[in-house]
């Protein structure tokens, strides 16, 4: 039996990078996949390259936590900027998400008249800028320190935010732009489902502002998929993927971890999965009733994926808003990611591209197996004929591939049914998941925990987590 100072289990964001930052350690990674990156992975099939989920990445700039971590590690990613984050088309109308905010303000006065849009979007942009200048960013659990730092952290939100830390964010819409349409609405709740996997009238004010300041900020292409980004990631790290663990018992003096292909003890285990599903990796009571107090967050993704030979150019990204909620979706929108063309590894055979819409992970699970499939193909043929119908000059012909995935497939490649967590407001702060549980040398990490979701959220949790388990929180 191997001993170890650290497993992880899971290489998405997270995962590698706490790994990456703690190499220096007798740890290991594990992976049930052949690719790495779990919701940011990069798979091959019918000889295309394609990447799992939205492929923005975004977070890269100076004085940020992602950027330091790179640097830590020592890796410049191999990415390119992108002018245009996201190419917004609503109603034969197109709304660029830049990071000129003169441009952009300009664009969506011209979209979505209304006397106080410089008022509401100045705000948003603002209360994004303050919060990536705190400096006491933290939240754990289950000891005195860590509490007190916590607070530490509550309190410099309040003083930072003052009154607006409580205000929702449909009150700021109401009291700032008025009853906007329903147009300007699908708008913005459309590019919150996007970033924070949730709309205006479930989320803080604070919540709305990052969720809606992304493109705000540096947003970047990642050559040749974002699992080569993730290999580049832990290139100094020990590796084993097509490695499932199986089942993780607590010993006297650590855990012991039982794989597919062998047992490890090791002093500390992080888990990169999600906190809804961690509860099956254990047999010990305390610890499944402790993941088990957590509701499952049933939102999840349907994602369709192409490949198009055509040589037309095209943006990086693209957001399509309708009147109506797609078929078998809780969303009136799909987000379109293309590989670049001069990508010579996804755009060999033509552009790979991306589309996914958000649905209910237990609605696919609910279905037989005829319903899946029936289902399934109506969505998929809603996604591609509306992209068909934007892109007149693509033909039908010039799909070469396409197929789609639900929750039921990212259970079975990456152990998850839904995506992403439950959106941080004030007054469920208190009972979100921290990345420390009440059992030592168990902790987790990812988009289901303290900070959410996207690599700018994951860092926050990584970066407390990496002072947690070297002793300097």
């Amino acid at each position: 039996m191997k001993s170890l100072d650290v497993a992880v289990i899971g290489s998405g964001i997270g995962g590698s990078l706490i790994s990456a930052l703690n190499a220096d350690k007798n740890l290991i990674m594990f992976e049930k996949d052949s690719n790495l990156g779990g919701c940011a992975s990069t798979f091959k099939k019918y000889g295309n390259y394609y990447n799992a989920g939205a492929t923005t990445f975004v977070g890269y700039e100076n004085g940020q936590r992602l950027k330091n971590m790179f640097d830590f590690i020592g890796l410049a990613p191999n990415i390119t900027k992108t002018d245009i984050a996201i190419r917004v088309v609503q109603n034969g109308k197109i709304i660029d998400r830049i990071k000129n905010f003169e441009c952009f303000l300009e664009n969506i006065e011209d979209v979505f008249p209304n006397q106080n849009n410089r008022l509401f979007w100045t705000k948003i942009k603002e209360i994004d800028e303050k919060f990536w200048k705190l400096k006491n960013v933290y939240y754990g659990k289950f000891g005195f320190r860590k509490y007190v730092k916590t607070s530490m952290f509550l309190a410099e939100l309040i003083v930072t935010f003052k009154s607006s830390i409580f205000k929702s964010a449909n009150c700021f819409i109401q009291e700032c732009l008025g009853d906007i349409g329903k147009d300007y609405m699908d708008f913005i709740d459309s590019q919150l489902l996007i970033t924070i996997q949730t709309t205006s009238k479930d989320i803080s004010l604070l919540s709305m502002a990052l969720g809606l300041s992304y493109p705000f900020h540096d947003v970047f292409y990642v050559n040749g998929g974002m699992s080569a980004l993730i290999e580049d990631i832990v290139k100094k790290v020990e590796v084993r993927k097509n490695e499932e663990i199986l089942k993780i018992k607590k010993d006297t003096n650590g855990w012991i971890l039982k794989t597919t292909n062998s047992e490890y003890k090791t002093n500390k285990v992080i888990l990169n999965s999600s906190i809804y599903q961690s509860a099956n990796l254990f047999e010990d009571n305390e610890i499944i009733k402790y993941y088990n107090q957590f509701s499952f967050s049933d939102q999840s993704a349907f994602v369709t994926y192409i490949s198009l030979n055509c040589d037309l150019d095209f943006l990086e990204h693209y957001q399509f808003i309708f009147d109506d909620i797609l078929p078998n979706s809780i969303s009136r929108s799909f987000f379109v990611s293309f590989s670049k063309k001069y990508d010579e590894k996804f755009s060999k055979n033509g552009y790979s591209i991306t589309i996914s819409t958000h649905t209910k992970a237990n609605y696919w699970k609910n279905l037989s197996k005829n319903e899946y499939e029936d289902k399934k193909l109506e969505t998929q043929n809603f996604i591609s004929n509306k992209f068909l119908e934007y892109f007149s000059n693509v033909k039908k012909e010039n799909i070469s591939k396409i197929f789609s995935a639900t929750s039921l497939t990212f259970n079975r490649y990456l152990n998850r049914y839904n995506c992403g967590g439950k959106a941080i407001g004030f007054k469920n702060m208190l009972d979100l998941p921290s990345s420390n549980t009440p059992f030592n040398g168990l902790y987790n990490i990812g988009d289901t925990v303290f900070a959410g979701q996207g690599w700018p959220g994951i860092s926050i949790g990584v970066d407390v987590l990496h002072k947690e388990i070297n002793g300097s929180s």
